[in-house]
C-alpha cells in the first residue's frame, strides 16, 4: 500500500459507540443510521454482535431485507472460545446467521489478556485465532481481523503479538486492524509500531481502531493512515466506553481537506454536520457546540478584533470554509463586540445596518448594559433579532402583554397542584384575558399565551420549547440573585433561542417565552415577504 491510497471508513457507532454511557439505540434507529451512513459514502457499518440482545438479533434480520447502495454491513464477534472446535461454537454460528457480508472478529494479542483474562495458553489462543478466521473465510465471509490490545501487547511482547497477526493471515483474513483498546498511546508509538506491522505483512491491508482516553483518538488514528494504514474505525460523534473512540466527525475532514487522502465520501463532505446532527438526535444526545468541524461554535467569533478580522478575510481566523462540513460562520454578540461585529451579526440575520451610524453606537451601549444586568445574546439570535429591530424601529409588536398573575398552591397534605396562570394580552386594540393550568407555573404561562394569542395568530400553535436552561448570576446574593433563563423553541423547520433576565425566576422565564412567540410571527412575516 502506498501512502497515498484510497482510505476506508468503518464506522462501529452502533455497536462500539452504544458501550458509551448515555448512549443508546433501538432497532429502528440503527436501520435508520444504517441507511443514513450509506447515503453519505461509508465503507463499512458494524451493526452490533449477534445473539448478544435483542435489539442487535432484531437489527440484523430486518437489515437483510434492505439493499444499501454501498457500505457493507458487519456482523461483530469474538474468536471461538478455548478448548472447542470452530463449528461447535455457538456465538460464531450466531455471525453466520446474521448473513452479511463482512465479519469482524476480534482476538486477544497481549499476553496479560490471554492467560488472565481467557485463562487459557499462548498456544491455544494462536490457535483459536486462526481457526476461527478460517472457519469464516470457508463459509463465504469477508474477514476483519480486529487485533485487541494490540499496541500494549507489542509493547509488552513484540514477538507474540505479532504471531497472532500471523495467526490470522494464517487463517486468510482480508484486513489486520490494530487496535489501541485502552486509548492510551501518543503519536510516536503508533508511527512506529504500525510501520514495523506494515513491513513485517508487506502487501496485506493494514486498519486502525483507536479510542480517545489520552485525548489524542484522532490525531493517533491519522498517524496510522500517514505510515500506511488503508482503514480507519470509529465512530460519529466519538461515540464509545469511557472517553469514547477515534471521532469520525473529525477523521473524514482532516482525512479529504488537510491530508488530500482519497475516500469513498469524500463527495457529500458537506453533509457531514447534517450526520453527525442525525445521529446525536436519534442518540438523545446534546450535540457538542464545540466539535471540531461539525460544532456550532466551530465558526463562531466573538471578539470585536476576531469579528472584524474574519469580516473581511474569513481565512485570518478559519481554517477551512464553514461550508465544506455543512457548518456556517457565526457572529457571538456580547460585551467583548464593537460595531464590526453587530454589523455582521446583523447581515447573518437578514438586516441591513449602517457600521458607522451613530444609532448603532447607542444600541452597542445598550447591549453591553443589558449583558451587565444579566442579559447574554450568544445562543440566543432570536431575541437580539428582537431587539434590534426594537431598537431601529423596523418591527412592530404584533401584541401587547398588559399583565400577568401565577398562582400556585398547596393541600393539606402538602402536595403540590397545578399551577394557575393568568395573562392579559392586547392584539389589534381587543384585550385578550386568558387562564390555563399546568404542573408548573412557566408551563401554565406558556399555555395560557397561547390561548390568549393562537385565535390571532393560528401558527403559535406550531411553536414548541425544546430546552430550557436557568442560570443563577451572582450567587452571593442567595435568593435575591439575578436569574438568566435561556429557552431553545422550534416550529418543525427552524429553532431559535431566546433569553430573559431577572430577579424573579418567573418574570425572567415570561420574558424568554414572549420573545420565542413574537420571534415565529416576525420570522413567518418575514416569509411571505
Amino acid at each position: 500500500m502506498t501512502s497515498k491510497s484510497p482510505v476506508l471508513i468503518y464506522d462501529t457507532t452502533l455497536r462500539d459507540g452504544t458501550q458509551g454511557e448515555g448512549i443508546s439505540f433501538s432497532a429502528t434507529d440503527k436501520i435508520l443510521i444504517t441507511q443514513k451512513l450509506d447515503q453519505f459514502g461509508i465503507d463499512y457499518i458494524e451493526g452490533g454482535w449477534p445473539g448478544s440482545n435483542p435489539r442487535d438479533m432484531a437489527f440484523f434480520e430486518e437489515i437483510k431485507s434492505i439493499q444499501l447502495k454501498h457500505a457493507k454491513v458487519a456482523a461483530f464477534g469474538s474468536t471461538r472460545r478455548a478448548n472447542l472446535k470452530a463449528q461447535d461454537d455457538s456465538q460464531l454460528k450466531l455471525l453466520l446467521d446474521a448473513e452479511t457480508e463482512v465479519v469482524t472478529i476480534f482476538g486477544k494479542t497481549w499476553l496479560l489478556h490471554v492467560t488472565e483474562v481467557l485463562r487459557t495458553t499462548a498456544e491455544e489462543n494462536l490457535a483459536m485465532i486462526a481457526e476461527s478466521v478460517r472457519f469464516l473465510k470457508d463459509s463465504g465471509r469477508e474477514v476483519i481481523f480486529d487485533a485487541e490490545h494490540f499496541y500494549d501487547g507489542y509493547l509488552d511482547n513484540p514477538e507474540y503479538a505479532l504471531s497472532t497477526l500471523e495467526a490470522a493471515v494464517a487463517g486468510g483474513a482480508d484486513f489486520l486492524v490494530l487496535c489501541d483498546t485502552n486509548g492510551g498511546k501518543l503519536v510516536p508509538e503508533i508511527e512506529s509500531i504500525t510501520q514495523t506491522v506494515l513491513e513485517r505483512f508487506e502487501g496485506l491491508a493494514v486498519g486502525v481502531h483507536c479510542h480517545n482516553d489520552a485525548g489524542v483518538g484522532v490525531a493517533v488514528s491519522l498517524a496510522a493512515v500517514t505510515v500506511g494504514s488503508t482503514m480507519v474505525q470509529g465512530t460519529m460523534n466519538g461515540y464509545g466506553e469511557r472517553n469514547g473512540n477515534a471521532n469520525l466527525t473529525s477523521i473524514i475532514p482532516n482525512l479529504v481537506l488537510k491530508m488530500g487522502r482519497e475516500i469513498f465520501c469524500q463527495s457529500r463532505l458537506q453533509e457531514l454536520r447534517d450526520l453527525s446532527l442525525y445521529i446525536d438526535d436519534l442518540a438523545n444526545a446534546r450535540s457538542d457546540i464545540r466539535a471540531p468541524f461539525v460544532g456550532s461554535s466551530s465558526f463562531a467569533h466573538k471578539g470585536g478584533v476576531h469579528a472584524n478580522a474574519a469580516l473581511k478575510v474569513a481565512k485570518s481566523y478559519e481554517h477551512i470554509q464553514p461550508e465544506m462540513v455543512g457548518n456556517r460562520q457565526r457572529i457571538l454578540i456580547s460585551d467583548m463586540s464593537g460595531r464590526s461585529s453587530l454589523m455582521m451579526k446583523a447581515k447573518e440575520l437578514g438586516m441591513e445596518v449602517e457600521e458607522k451610524s451613530p444609532e448603532m453606537k447607542v444600541f452597542l451601549d445598550q447591549l453591553k448594559e443589558m449583558e451587565h444586568r444579566g442579559y447574554e445574546y450568544e445562543a440566543a439570535d432570536a431575541s437580539f433579532k428582537l431587539l434590534l429591530s426594537k431598537f431601529l424601529n423596523h418591527h412592530r409588536p404584533f401584541f401587547v402583554l398588559h399583565g400577568y398573575r401565577v398562582m400556585q398552591g398547596r393541600r393539606d397534605d402538602s402536595q403540590l397542584v397545578a399551577s394557575e396562570a393568568t395573562v392579559k394580552v392586547e392584539v389589534n386594540g381587543e384585550i385578550h384575558h386568558c387562564v390555563a393550568e399546568s404542573t408548573g407555573p412557566v408551563s401554565a404561562l406558556y399555555k395560557a399565551l397561547r390561548a390568549a394569542l393562537a385565535p390571532d395568530f393560528p401558527a403559535i400553535n406550531e411553536v414548541e420549547l425544546r430546552d430550557f436552561k436557568v442560570r443563577i448570576l451572582e450567587a452571593e446574593n442567595g435568593v435575591d440573585a439575578m436569574t438568566r433563563v435561556f429557552i431553545e423553541s422550534s416550529d418543525g423547520e427552524d429553532i431559535w433561542g431566546t433569553v430573559g433576565a431577572s430577579d424573579n425566576i418567573v418574570a425572567a422565564s415570561l420574558e424568554a417565552l414572549l420573545d420565542s412567540l413574537e420571534f415565529k410571527l416576525l420570522k413567518d412575516e418575514e416569509a411571505r415577504k
